[in-house]
């Protein structure tokens, strides 16, 4: 066990991530000096560095503020890094050359989940939108929860919350098997579609590592199943299970699924009971799904139906997860982080079902080459549902380029005849709003650089 207790400051490379940003702010939370690097400026970059955190962006260890370079204080000291940062970073090199300790982010996280009871959320999509309405159900009930989330909530405006209470909702996450240091009293599997085979090798090898992540689950604790991965999960002895989705055989089940003007109703049978006319914001069996998921959490840690029922109702959403930053009956634009086949396959279709015949224009992002490698062929066919795409170069991330893989691969296997391949930095003025009524912008890499100048664009062009 590590004592955070005895450290006095820590330095995080790739602090600009999602989770290590949801990390920074808990050291800070605990009173640590908090420093450390980042490729690129950004916007959680600029909030950390207002909530306290020196922050550089070059991989140089001159960078290093003094306090992280004084041997005399080593021992006070802790470095956390994400799986992200390449092997040959410099200020790596330093802080293992002088003897730090260095722990991955999954490392300090596996700590913190034995010290409360973890719901730990995992599966290759949905998991923000569910650990995020889960964190919003228990915050606004009996339970409350601490909260380190893969997205910004809207309803909070931070991806960290911190409480008193017993329950800290963690996102599981399976890239590098970081979710194997957790140590949940609950888990949720969302889907188990084939990704991150540059990993595991195989499809068979990624589905062993989710079942040796139930193993983790302590004994007595429970363990939540998406209906259609039942057959792929093993329940290990001593857990309880349940199942949630449409089917009779889902121990919370979703019923009379119905869209009444904005929101989007249904019944959720339940162990203890049936909760009726259920409000929920957001488009699409996914959400639905996703939201029956975060109620059968909160039902378990001991939350009241009439809770459920105004969390629901009140869930602002995250951002970049169906983020619709604009809206008029002529022009909507929409912001999602969905970067797997299936992932943009929900979020289409959900589109779809929300806005009927409107035509749909997307922007898409492709993110890693190996995942573009592997699917190529699925990103095709569901881009091709669309009726205008335009695709953007491969955001690279930890990767070095594959040779003969780039966006191209996708744009040559489309059948659909409206698609172009853009530089990113010709998008915003190549858009003519006199000819798009529904805009997407989807993918996980840099894309959301583009979002505020899109929703800039159309504010000038609609005068609002």
């Amino acid at each position: 066990m590590i004592d955070f207790e005895k450290h006095s400051g820590v330095y995080l490379v790739g602090i600009g991530g999602i989770g290590m940003s949801a990390l920074a702010r808990y050291f800070i939370s605990r009173g640590l000096i908090v420093a450390g690097y980042d490729r690129t400026e950004s916007k959680l970059t600029q909030e950390l560095e207002k909530e306290g955190c020196s922050i550089s962006y070059s991989d140089n260890p001159d960078t290093i503020p003094a306090l992280f370079r004084n041997p005399s204080v080593k021992s006070r000291l802790l470095v956390v890094y994400t799986p992200a940062i390449p092997p040959e970073s410099r200020i790596m090199e330093f802080f293992r050359k002088e003897g730090y300790a260095v722990l991955k982010r999954s490392e300090v996280l596996g700590e913190i989940s034995r010290a409360t009871d973890t719901i730990a959320v995992a599966g290759t999509h949905g998991k923000t939108s569910i650990s995020t309405l889960t964190s919003h159900i228990l915050r606004n009930s009996g339970p409350g929860c601490s909260a380190f989330l893969g997205g910004i909530s809207k309803n909070y405006n931070t991806n960290f919350m911190l409480s008193e209470s017993r329950f800290t909702v963690i996102e599981a996450d399976e890239y590098d098997r970081s979710f194997h240091r957790l140590s949940p009293f609950i888990a949720l599997i969302t889907a188990t579609d084939a990704d991150h085979l540059d990993v595991y090798g195989s499809y068979q090898s990624m589905l062993d590592a989710y079942n040796e992540f139930c193993t983790k689950i302590r004994p007595g604790g429970k363990l939540i199943i998406n209906e259609k991965i039942t057959d792929r999960i093993i329940v290990p002895e001593g857990i309880e299970s349940f199942i949630y989705g449409f089917s009779a055989d889902s121990d919370f089940r979703i019923q009379n699924f119905h869209r009444e003007n904005d929101f989007y109703v249904f019944d959720l049978i339940t162990p203890a009971g049936t909760i009726t006319n259920l409000r929920y914001p957001f488009p699409g069996k996914m959400n639905i799904e996703n939201a029956t998921a975060a109620s059968a959490i909160g039902i378990l840690c001991g939350v009241q139906s009439d809770e459920i029922r105004k969390a629901l109702e009140t869930f602002k959403g995250v951002r970049r997860r169906f983020d619709v930053r604009f809206s008029s009956p002529h022009l909507v634009y929409i912001d999602d982080y969905a970067h797997h086949p299936e992932e943009i396959r929900a979020f289409i279709t959900a589109v779809r079902e929300h806005f009927g015949g409107r035509k749909i224009t997307a922007i898409f992002q492709p993110h890693l080459y190996s995942r573009t490698r592997d699917h190529a062929d699925r990103f095709a066919a569901i881009l091709d549902t669309l009726d205008e795409v335009i695709l953007l170069p491969i955001y690279p991330a930890r990767e070095k380029p594959i040779q003969g893989v780039d966006s191209s691969m996708i744009l040559q296997k489309m059948k659909l005849e409206n698609k172009q391949l853009f530089e990113m930095k010709d998008i915003p003025s190549a858009l003519d709003f006199n000819k798009i009524d529904v805009l997407l912008t989807i993918g996980a890499g840099d894309i959301d650089r583009l979002v505020e100048p899109i929703e800039n664009a159309i504010k000038r062009f609609t005068g609002k």
